[in-house]
């Protein structure tokens, strides 16, 4: 446990020092268990990255009926965005880890609300043929986890209207190098856009992407 809390605590710094989210804002979650309740470890609301200490990491109990269950410190609240993390671990069963960033280019891209294309083959690390972008509601609340849901039906990531990205994966590492991925592909997208419409790969070469990127980094 006070692994899982140490670990989240280094990624959620790394959001800071990778300019991929600055000082609060962005969050991040690890599944996990304690004293045999299911759950996950996420990021305080409302405490600097730099100023975390293990006991600042809240855990929350899986619960499909969208309650908030603190099992932890009831003093420190949790990410204001529990609830899409909470969604996504109940609905992607392979989801061991969640980054949620603010990051520069996929902010300015999901402000357009619109999704990217497949204007580059390195899309399919989402795990299609374009990255989605969630429809925009307000942070923190049902809808919004429910649209993000919607984005991530076949997805490992997606954007999130006026807001930024979110990304998982089955480890905080693997979710966070996703993330990585996902904001130079924005940063791509918006240099490409610049010099006109951009050439869009077929759904044909798509699918033969998607099925080589299955392999991807794994060997």
């Amino acid at each position: 446990m006070l692994e899982k809390k140490k670990e989240v605590i280094e990624y959620a710094k790394k959001l800071n020092t990778d300019n991929l989210s600055p000082l609060r804002s962005g969050n991040i979650s690890v599944r996990g268990n304690k004293d045999g309740i299911d759950g996950f470890f996420i990021t305080p609301s409302g405490i600097r990255y730099d100023e975390l200490k293990t006991e600042s990491i809240v855990f929350l109990e899986l619960n499909e009926n969208n309650n908030l269950k603190k099992i932890s410190d009831k003093t420190i609240n949790p990410s204001s965005e529990w609830r899409f993390h909470q969604d996504i671990y109940i609905e992607k069963k392979d989801a061991q880890a969640i980054v949620h960033a603010h990051s520069t280019n996929a902010a300015a891209v999901s402000a357009h609300g619109k999704n990217i294309p497949a204007f580059h083959y390195m899309v399919a690390l989402a795990g299609g043929n374009n990255i989605k972008c969630a429809e925009y509601a307000t942070f923190g609340t049902k809808e919004l986890s429910h649209n993000i849901i919607k984005a991530l039906e076949k997805r490992k990531a997606c954007l999130m209207s006026n807001h930024g990205q979110v990304a998982f994966g089955k480890s905080l590492s693997e979710a966070f190098e996703l993330a990585e991925e996902i904001e130079n592909i924005c940063h791509q997208y918006i240099n490409t856009i610049k010099l006109g419409k951009p050439k869009i790969l077929s759904d044909e070469e798509m699918k033969k992407i998607l099925d080589k990127t299955k392999n991807y980094k794994k060997n």
